[in-house]
């Protein structure tokens, strides 16, 4: 059996050796035909419509019979009478009967700068050419009154005709009446201008010569700043829409896609530049309307010393952008700050109209008592309906303030002087009438008093000696007691280190505590200041502060009155810090401190 096994190997191998080499043959011949059959033969250009509308998106197809690179079409020959939009490629490779094909395929969105009749130059991929494709473009007018497009965009302008930094509004619509699936609209763009999107996009429904469309619309604040003609760049929809299977099949149908593009229309605009008449000083302020309003906490026009007064002012201008509104600001005065919150700004549409408005308010902080002029605020601005230079103005306005309950008035500078001036009327009221008491008659006839002459000496002896003994004591215990001068500096001293208030103060700051902080400060103040000066009156922190002359304090103060009276406060204002005000009455308490030590009195004995 061994031996027979062995001969028929040795008689069959030949034929399994030819075998081999025939399939061997077989193989290759196979890839060198499939190479030569996966060669570029043909390249192909078509369009999906024609006519096509002006604006209107035109879909391109060119498609290779080969599987090539990605960048092997060229489109920059279609530029010249098109806009080439969004170009997608895709590959494709099938088999039918054991055949296999290749396909490379690009689809090009173009829109027709014009209306007229254009050709689609042929296109090249790798030394192959496609025919020529003839293309008619009709204008909108030219078509019937039964073509409709699917997909359009309009723009409209609140204005064509404005002045430099007058602001306009665009409203740009797109209208479609098929299912997208994406899409995005280029904002409009305008040579030498600001341009601003306003509010959020609204969607509505609109029913055109019998078609409903969808509408999605979009607006835009226009200020040009550069005064001559432009034209704004006309604004541009790219996309997808769904449609609809060609198969015939509906369990393999599936919705496609298909990239789509519409172009609006272009709009010229001229800016004309500021009047040669409008003030060189006023800021330049170009508007359909513009007022002021201002209000006040209450119905009256008298208020308290200490008290904050919140006087909050309304700007409002049609056709302004925020940022074109003008700064407001109040001018302090003697015995009155003011402090400005930050300014509110809002902007609506209204009618179609941009309206802006800034609320401002001033906090009023009165430290004497008296009346106050508030000057009269005006803003130039120019009427762009009249073409007519205008002014806003807010009239002058009189406050009263009267003072806190238990302090002195001080309603002017010199309310020292008058109360000097008052206690003299008084000495000389009361010595007048000293004066006409002495001058009337007696009512009883005087009686002559004899004294004895010895009392009267006595009594001044004895006044002498009591006198003269107690300026020996006097001069013989400051002599013999040097320790009571010091103990005189100390009681001084500790007046100013150690008082009650300044630590309390100093706690209030260090714990941010901003409402207990200024109540101890003129408390601290009236008892540092009269150490030296006895006869000083301080009924408020201005005079405290004339008297100090110090910046930081001085500047630590008002950002501390700023906090508390402020508008901020009421709205819920960040902690107060109260690290730069310690700061500032560690420092003054300090300078106090010496100028008492320099001011203490001599030893009276030689």
């Amino acid at each position: 059996m061994v031996t027979n096994f062995s001969k028929q190997v040795t008689a069959n191998g030949p034929f399994y050796f030819l075998q081999s080499l025939m399939l061997f043959i077989l193989i290759m011949t196979t890839f060198l035909f499939s190479n030569n059959a996966f060669a570029l033969s043909k390249v192909t250009a078509v369009v999906d419509k024609n006519p096509a509308m002006i604006n209107e998106s035109i879909l391109l197809t060119v498609t290779a019979d080969d599987d090539v690179s990605r960048n092997a079409l060229d489109t920059t020959p279609l530029l010249r009478d098109f806009i080439v939009g969004q170009t997608s490629v895709s590959s494709q490779t099938s088999m039918i009967n054991f055949k296999t094909s290749r396909v490379t395929k690009w689809q090009v969105v173009l829109i027709a700068r014009s209306a007229g009749q254009f050709i689609i130059p042929a296109l090249t991929i790798e030394n192959q050419q496609s025919e020529p494709v003839e293309l008619t473009v009709i204008a909108a007018k030219d078509t019937g009154s039964n073509t409709q497009t699917d997909i359009f965009v309009t723009s409209e302008l609140s204005s064509n005709e404005v002045y430099v930094q007058q602001l306009l509004t665009l409203s740009i619509k797109l209208h479609f009446a098929v299912d997208l699936k994406s899409g995005n609209l280029t904002e409009p763009s305008l040579t030498d201008a600001t341009i601003e999107k306003i509010g959020q996009d609204k969607q509505s429904d609109n029913i055109i010569n019998g078609k409903r469309y969808r509408v999605i619309e979009q607006t835009y604040a226009i200020t040009p700043e550069q005064s001559g003609e432009f034209s704004l760049k006309a604004p541009l929809f790219s996309g997808e829409i769904l449609q609809a299977s060609k198969r015939r099949s509906s369990f393999l149908s599936f919705a496609q896609t298909k990239p789509v593009s519409i172009l609006g229309e272009a709009q010229n605009i001229v800016v004309l530049p500021i009047p040669s008449n409008y003030p060189n000083n006023a800021q330049w302020l170009p508007t359909d309307i513009l007022t002021l309003h201002q209000e006040w906490p209450t119905g009256n026009d008298q208020f308290t010393v200490g008290e904050p007064i919140t006087r909050t002012i309304t700007l409002t201008a049609a056709g302004l952008s925020k940022a074109q509104l003008p700064k407001l600001e109040m001018q302090s005065s003697r015995g009155l700050k003011i402090y400005p919150d930050q300014a509110e700004l809002n902007a609506n549409l209204r009618n179609d109209r941009l309206v802006s408005q800034k609320v401002q308010n001033f906090a009023l902080v009165p430290s004497t008592a008296g009346d106050f002029l508030l000057p009269a605020m005006s803003i130039t601005w120019f009427n762009t309906i009249t073409n007519k230079i205008e002014v806003a103005t807010l009239p002058s306005k009189t406050i009263t303030v009267q003072a806190a309950e238990g302090s002195i008035s001080d309603s002017s500078p010199n309310n020292f002087n008058g109360t000097a001036n008052k206690i003299d009327s008084s000495t000389s009221h009361s010595a007048n009438s000293s004066e006409h008491l002495s001058a009337q008659p007696p009512a009883v006839a005087t009686e002559v008093l004899v004294q004895d002459k010895r009392l009267q000496w006595l009594f001044l002896s004895l006044w002498l000696l009591t006198s003269l003994a107690w300026l020996i004591q006097f001069f013989y215990f400051n002599k013999n007691n040097p320790m009571n001068t010091k103990h005189q500096s100390d009681n001084a001293k500790n007046v100013v280190t150690s008082g009650n208030h300044y630590l309390a103060l100093l706690a209030a700051c260090k714990k941010n505590n901003a409402e207990q902080a200024l109540n101890l400060i003129l408390p601290w103040l009236r008892q540092l200041l009269t150490v030296n000066n006895s006869g000083l009156e301080i009924n408020n922190i201005a005079q405290a502060q004339a008297i100090v002359q110090d910046q930081n304090f001085a500047t630590a103060l008002n950002d501390l009155q700023q906090h508390l009276y402020g508008k901020s406060a009421i709205n819920g204002a960040p902690s107060w810090q109260g690290l730069a005000l310690l700061t500032a009455i560690q420092m003054v308490h300090q300078q106090q401190s010496e100028k008492v030590n320099k001011h203490q009195l001599l030893p009276l004995n030689p």
